[in-house]
């Protein structure tokens, strides 16, 4: 009889901040693995702004409001606390973000087939009519993809930063810690931005040999090209792009 998959006790990265590692920490653990969460990335809100005021003011004059992650939707909506708004039609790039958005009572008319930016674009521009207004709100690292494409087919594209991207000072020191101890197993990457701070942390404390033997995994296309681009060697990328489809795949290929 065949072992069921597991993460046999493997040390995993969990690279999320302390409110989205929560599920992906569950799921390791779940899987046999043992979670370490190291926040690469944090996120804060953008300060109260005439841009952003007269963003909430006019939500009925959009056609459509594009969410590209968890993080942008509950940023949306902690700016809206003190508002009565209903929300245009809404598009999400993946299925976690659609939930977050249900689980607040929202209905969610469009969800591509495949959850990065490319795939997006291929399925919602069918839907782009010209003179459309269409809503971005996003944070000040996220590409522009997605506005820059249905733009050329038509529609008028507003994008709105409500968020900054940073790595938490604290997280250097433990994962300097951790890789020097050699306590990650399988190091995992869920956006360009999670690529970019790790690096930062490799080459300040020149760890780039301590990480020989770990695995790495990324959630899609996107980020793999990232990692690509810094030299670091993928070994496992779901052909769906989630959490989930990632740690399945490092099961499988341990």
């Amino acid at each position: 009889m065949s072992e069921e998959p597991s993460l046999k006790g493997k040390r995993i990265l969990v690279p999320r901040g302390k409110n989205e590692a929560r599920s992906f920490s569950k799921l390791v653990e779940d899987n046999g693995g043992v979670p370490v969460e190291i926040p690469l990335i944090a996120f804060k809100a953008i300060p109260p702004s005439i841009e952003i005021e007269t963003m909430i003011q006019h939500l009925d004059t959009y056609d459509w409001i594009i969410f590209t992650s968890n993080v942008t939707v509950e940023t949306f909506l902690s700016l809206n606390e003190s508002h009565t708004f209903s929300l245009p039609k809404i598009a999400v790039i993946g299925k976690r973000t659609a939930v977050v958005l249900e689980s607040k009572g929202f209905k969610v008319d469009f969800i591509p087939d495949e959850f990065v930016a490319e795939g997006f674009v291929r399925d919602f521009l069918p839907l782009v009519l010209k003179g459309m207004k269409v809503l971005i709100p996003k944070g000040n690292l996220a590409r522009d993809y997605i506005a820059e494409a249905i733009t050329k087919a038509g529609a008028l594209v507003e994008e709105i930063i409500i968020y900054e991207t940073y790595l938490p000072e604290e997280s250097k020191i433990y994962l300097k810690e951790m890789i020097l101890s050699n306590q990650l197993d399988v190091l995992t990457f869920t956006s360009p931005s999670t690529v970019d701070h790790f690096v930062q942390v490799i080459e300040e404390f020149q760890l780039k040999k301590e990480i020989n033997n770990c695995l790495i995994a990324c959630i899609g296309p996107v980020t793999k090209q990232k990692l690509d681009s810094v030299g670091l060697i993928v070994d496992i990328m779901p052909e769906t792009y989630t959490v989930e489809e990632m740690l399945k795949s490092v099961m499988l290929s341990l």
